[in-house]
């Protein structure tokens, strides 16, 4: 799965989230193999950051595999950093855990 500002928790006060680019909903997984992610759109509610999403295999007859993750929000730098993320396929068939990251601040989510 892809990954987003990635740093240790430690040393969030030395970290600028705001120069991250917008993180957009479609872009390329840094878990590697050709795949796509799609849809990725998260919401911040109850102490968590949480959105679905696709991930596209290449090819012309492509694989999607339907997934949410799961990540914990912490307040940070006048904004929130969604960290810690936990992923599941809806099918039940894969799980798993990312050092993806995302920044949100002034109604803009950050990300690279």
């Amino acid at each position: 799965l892809p990954l987003v500002c990635i740093a240790a928790l430690p040393t969030l006060a030395a970290e600028n989230f705001e120069q991250c680019p917008v993180l957009k909903s479609t872009f390329p997984s840094t878990g590697g193999g050709g795949i796509t992610i799609k849809g990725y759109d998260p919401v911040i509610t109850g102490g968590k950051c949480i959105t679905t999403f696709m991930a596209v295999e290449a090819g012309e007859n492509p694989k999607v595999y339907t997934s949410v993750i799961e990540f914990d929000a912490v307040p940070t730098a006048g904004g929130t950093l969604c960290t810690a993320g936990k992923w599941r396929a809806f099918d039940g068939g894969a799980s798993g855990t990312t050092p993806f990251r995302v920044f949100f601040k002034d109604g803009i989510f950050r990300g690279q």
